[in-house]
């Protein structure tokens, strides 16, 4: 619990500076919408391609990454399903719906927890490569498709806004970039690595100061909050069900040994990742629920966490 505890403090800790700062306005009244953009067209951008860049894409040749896909499988399909039988969303916003429920915090918090309880960080990588290169993708073209310009587009005009959307989209277009520069073996310039390690390392600590930004509420203004049953049924499906549907494809269908089990069923209980309230916040779609859900699954999972190393197995 020690070292869960370390991992979740930067967690709690810039998101209460966040919080702080919209309380006492020290940012402004528009930090949130800035700071929104800049992680979503430029920040984040530069994080994903570097990590992906130096990332061995060999990594989706892993058996155990099919235990992790299907878990992420059933918990996006049924927050899609609730999202549109149970609360009567619009198509983007069950996106974000399916995103709440089944997109991980692989990356500032599953490389210090996979180091913790697994004694190896590079478990992570193959779970970061498919959200990153797959999960990523597919989502932002349904919310483009379906908000803003897009919308209103006619079908031809959406098929051609679809095609060019890696070249519109700078979240697809940095991880796309970072694939290519991965596969082809190549390295920018030492000085300019440099400069987009600096702007990708901006990427999660302004994510979370914007995520405590949007928890306060200026005076006069009436903040949106999602329903407390469609808040626990994400909370519900992304701490619960994905990592047990893993655990039970892992241990059923393929048959994993414990430590593989272990890392699957472990980052499968990862909480909803502050990326899911970055896009909800820059496509319209429903953040209030993106928000409710990175913070109520990340109290949580502290203790699922802790549950499935211990019953699983420590490293």
């Amino acid at each position: 619990m020690e070292a869960l505890a370390a991992a979740f403090a930067p967690i709690w800790v810039l998101t209460a500076v966040g919080w702080l700062a919209g309380r006492t306005g020290l940012l402004g009244a528009q930090a949130e919408a800035v700071l929104g953009r800049f992680v979503f067209h430029v920040s984040m951008p530069a994080a994903l391609f570097t990590v992906v860049a130096r990332t061995d894409l060999a990594g989706f040749a892993n058996t155990s990454m099919l235990a992790f896909a299907a878990g992420t499988l059933v918990a996006t399909v049924l927050g899609l399903a609730a999202s549109r039988r149970l609360f009567g969303r619009q198509p983007a916003e069950r996106v974000v719906g399916a995103l709440a429920a089944g997109y991980v915090n692989s990356g500032n918090l599953g490389i210090p927890v996979a180091a913790q309880v697994l004694g190896d960080a590079s478990f992570v990588a193959p779970v970061l490569l498919f959200q990153v290169l797959l999960v990523t993708p597919v989502m932002l073209a349904v919310l483009d498709a379906r908000t803003g310009a897009s919308a209103a587009a006619r079908p031809g005009e959406r098929l051609r806004r679809l095609a060019l959307l890696p070249l519109r989209n700078p979240v697809i277009l940095g991880a796309g970039l970072g694939a290519l520069f991965s596969a082809a073996g190549w390295h920018l310039p030492g000085a300019l690595a440099h400069a987009v390690d600096l702007l990708g390392g901006a990427a999660v600590p302004t994510a979370l100061v914007t995520l405590g930004l949007s928890l306060h509420t200026p005076p006069g203004e009436t903040a949106e909050r999602p329903g407390r049953a469609e808040t626990a049924v994400a909370v519900l499906l992304k701490t619960l069900v994905q990592p047990l549907a893993a655990l039970a494809f892992g241990a059923l269908v393929l048959d994993l040994p414990r430590p593989q089990l272990l890392a699957v069923v472990l980052l499968s209980a990862l909480p909803t990742a502050q990326n899911v309230y970055v896009y909800a916040r820059l496509y319209g779609a429903v953040p209030a629920l993106a928000r409710s859900a990175v913070l109520v699954s990340t109290v949580l999972s502290m203790g699922t966490l802790s549950g499935i190393a211990w019953a699983l197995g420590g490293r």
